[in-house]
């Protein structure tokens, strides 16, 4: 679906854009694609099983899948990076946190493949970027924020869209209606570090946050941020 002009949903099985035999679930994350003049970009590159779903929604709005130049992952769970090695093989380059590199590069637990009774394919990350950098690709330039505590390699990217700040958060805040932080049983989630990554995302004013799953945040996301950091304080210390 369009959330924005030249921003789209294509994947995300807690809202029915694609399925992974759960209703409702979190086996596959939501899948972003920003469209530019020169290729598309990729956000989270969803389980791996649903890619033709993922393709076939591309399509309905006329974007095409080997178009896509880059996909940017926000952390190294097979939800957002199981479809990563099948990229690799069509040309597309991988950008991540070195942390998320190391991760899938391995394919070890930080993947966290036993949530979802599944095999993470490893696979090398093309271009390694760092906190509080900005880079620049097909005209959009992202600015990163590493925010572990769901897990170690979880990232959050900044760019401008239309007069809009736009931030995508992956799993850094809960999913409206379903709690307020990232699932905390992966193998490197971490209570400490992810106060601290609440205490800097809450001071991060945007227009529209793209989550990992479920419903994006059109009005005011901060405010969001600053619940799950009030919540995190009151139950986590």
């Amino acid at each position: 679906m369009q959330i924005l002009k030249n921003i789209y949903q294509v994947g995300g099985d807690l809202n029915g854009i694609t399925f992974d035999g759960v209703d409702a679930g979190y086996n596959d994350c939501n899948t972003y694609i920003i469209a530019t003049d020169n290729g598309l970009i990729m956000i989270d590159s969803g389980c791996g099983d649903t890619l033709d779903q993922i393709f076939r929604n591309m399509k309905y709005w006329s974007l095409n899948p080997e178009d896509i130049k880059y996909c940017i992952l926000t952390h190294p769970h097979l939800d957002h990076a199981g479809g990563g090695a099948a990229l690799k093989k069509q040309g597309v380059k991988i950008i991540a946190i070195s942390e998320t590199a190391d991760a899938v590069s391995k394919g070890d637990e930080r993947t966290c493949p036993y949530l979802y009774h599944k095999k993470f394919n490893p696979f090398e990350v093309d271009i390694i970027i760092k906190d509080n950098e900005s880079f620049e690709i097909l005209g959009i330039n992202f600015e990163v924020m590493h925010l572990p505590g769901h897990s170690m390699g979880c990232t959050a990217y900044l760019f401008n869209h239309e007069e809009k700040r736009i931030v995508i958060s992956g799993d850094v805040i809960g999913t409206l209606l379903a709690g307020f932080h990232g699932w905390d049983g992966s193998i490197d989630f971490n209570k400490e570090k992810y106060i601290e990554s609440l205490i800097r995302f809450s001071k991060i004013d945007s227009d529209v946050m793209l989550p990992g799953h479920g419903m994006i945040y059109f009005y005011k996301p901060r405010r969001r941020v600053e619940e799950a950091l009030n919540l995190a304080l009151i139950e986590w210390r």
